[in-house]
């Protein structure tokens, strides 16, 4: 694990190699106080040697302000080192997110991958910072101390290998137990995360529906969860604590009466005393120190785990060797398709599709909820790979294509509308960086969007919030429909992208895309038949498996789906007015 986090500290590592240079001169330098101490009180103060005493005192000084300015670069280097590494972490993280497929954001979900990417990267970034400069800090101080120590007094050294074995294991204790409490803490924040994100992704939802209470209960049992684990977590760490103290005063106890045994029999002077004191103490701090470290690599230790599973997960769907880039048409074919969100073939929700569309044609989709009809279209650009069978666009099949230039020539409006903060023109450019105005303009008009864009005062330069939250439901799919135009894409996939707007506005984006894009292979989901009736064809999708295929008329006249649900709609009125 340690070793694939530090494939990622590229940049940072010569601040992270600097570090120990830099605390080693510090640690060299403050060893040399306690032993200039001695010898100014013991051939200096004791003798009346004044001048000796003036010597000692500058150097003293001079080892003073050397050790603080060794202090300041290692903690500068450290901080650089620290955060630089964490950048990287996030930066690599995100990047291979990107690359991830559906399936791949599936098994972690969303709220996790925020988790990982802010609250765990912040633990390993505190963790690597102490290690770099502490975990280097600490050894060379307890050797110098304890060999410094050993030079002046060698029984002393029978101390500190008596209070070693009893502080080691109690850290071990610690630990062992501390750890699986720090796990189950990150969880609960992938829990707390998720709803945070549902409530303020659904607040006019649940503002409707009064639900704020039951909202605010959701959010107090999983953050209860939390303080419960840490507080047993930080209970046990607590531990650390007095274990330290106990040792620390002990070894002090044992030196002075060690040190009123010599002195009384004339062995040491006063100056050794405090020297040894001083190392006593220094050997002691190193040791707290140390086992801080201890406490923040096992809290680190479940955030790194959590951040290596991101790092090392291979995307499922990847470029082959040698890739296609560049699709010739529009034609799109199933051969014997299935598809499994698990992977396995004896669980697939789709199967047995077989389907062929040529380039151009206006091909409606029609199903109940959970149908298949989304999963269907997810498989052309390869959002998802079909768990058995081939799909074929432009002749080939999709998995011999470059990803990047099958979803360049594959453009698709999903259910969910998404628009991201910033200007209207901003969120034209996803479709093309250089799109020019005129460009714009065509795909609004297409989309039937040009008569409210024209009403805001500022054009193009409109601001929309995140999410599109300053627009109608009706406004924001028509965006993203002109959005998508703006890509000219070969393959153009409407995923019930007109539900909001009225059968009038619906009809003249079909209407529109037929006259202006008659080259361009439409695929249109819908719950409405009559977003489909004047389609070259429909499908009609049943249970993952192709009910029916034909046009308005053939399938009115024989397919009882199709009839159903036209008779039901007919029944109860297809229309729907724009939100």
């Amino acid at each position: 694990m340690f070793k694939e986090l530090l494939k990622h500290a590229k940049g940072s590592l010569k601040y992270t190699l600097l570090t120990p240079c830099l605390v080693t001169a510090e640690v060299i330098v403050e060893v040399m106080l306690p032993f200039v101490t001695q010898a100014l009180i013991d051939n200096g103060i004791n003798k009346g040697n004044m001048r000796y005493v003036g010597i000692a005192s500058g150097i003293l000084l001079a080892c003073a302000l050397l050790g603080m300015l060794f202090g300041i670069l290692s903690g500068w280097s450290a901080t650089k080192g620290s955060t630089g590494f964490a950048k990287n972490l996030m930066d690599d993280m995100y990047a291979n997110i990107q690359n991830f497929s559906f399936s791949n954001i599936d098994k972690f979900s969303t709220s996790s991958l925020i988790t990982r990417l802010t609250t765990d990267v912040m633990n390993v970034r505190q963790s690597y910072q102490m290690t770099s400069r502490l975990a280097m800090r600490c050894p060379i101080m307890l050797i110098a101390s304890v060999i410094m120590a050993s030079m002046i007094s060698p029984k002393v050294a029978l101390i500190y290998l008596g209070v070693a074995p009893v502080l080691v294991i109690g850290l071990i204790l610690i630990i062992r137990f501390a750890f699986p409490l720090f796990e189950k803490v990150f969880k609960s924040y992938d829990k707390m995360n998720k709803v945070v994100r549902e409530n303020v992704k659904g607040v006019r939802v649940v503002k409707s529906f009064n639900s704020q209470n039951k909202e605010i209960d959701k959010f107090e049992e999983t953050s209860g969860d939390i303080y419960k684990n840490y507080s047993r977590a930080e209970r046990l760490l607590a531990l650390n604590s007095p274990l330290m103290q106990i040792c620390v005063y002990v070894s002090i106890l044992l030196i002075c009466w060690f040190c009123a045994q010599n002195i009384v029999v004339g062995n040491l002077e006063m100056g050794s005393i405090v020297a040894l004191m001083s190392y006593t103490m220094s050997i002691l701090i190193s040791l707290m120190m140390f086992s801080m470290v201890f406490v923040m690599i096992t809290m680190s230790k479940a955030s790194a785990e959590r951040i290596v599973e991101v790092l090392k997960e291979e995307p499922s769907i990847t470029n082959p060797e040698n890739p296609v880039y560049e699709v010739e048409s529009g034609d799109i074919e199933f051969k014997n398709v299935g598809f499994s969100y698990v992977g396995d073939s004896n669980k697939e929700c789709m199967s047995n599709i077989n389907l062929s569309i040529k380039q151009g044609e206006m091909v409606g989709i029609l199903g109940g909820t959970g149908s298949g009809k989304t999963t269907l279209v997810s498989l052309l650009p390869r959002l998802y790979d079909a768990t058995s069978g081939e799909v074929f666009v432009g002749g080939r099949n999709v998995k011999e294509y470059d990803i990047k230039s099958l979803r360049d020539s594959v453009s698709v409006v999903l259910q969910k509308n998404v628009l991201f903060s910033g200007s209207l023109r901003d969120n034209m450019k996803w479709g093309n960086p250089n799109v020019t105005d005129e460009q714009i303009a065509e795909a609004l008009e297409i989309a039937s969007a040009t008569d409210f864009v024209n009403g805001f005062s500022d054009g193009y330069d409109h601001h929309i919030e995140q999410g599109g939250s300053n627009l109608s439901g009706g406004q924001k799919q028509r965006l993203c429909i002109a959005r998508a135009l703006i890509k000219d894409p070969k393959i153009l996939i409407l995923d019930d992208s007109t539900s909001a707007v009225d059968t009038a506005t619906d009809r003249k984006i079909k209407l529109g895309l037929r006259e202006t894009k008659a080259d361009t292979t439409k695929l249109i989901i819908a719950q409405r038949i009559s977003s489909v009736q004047d389609a070259d064809k429909i499908i009609v999708i049943d249970n993952g498996k192709i009910n029916g295929v034909g046009t308005h008329e053939e399938l009115l006249a024989n397919n009882t789906i199709y009839q159903e649900v036209y008779s039901s709609q007919m029944k109860g009125g297809a229309g729907n007015d724009e939100n």
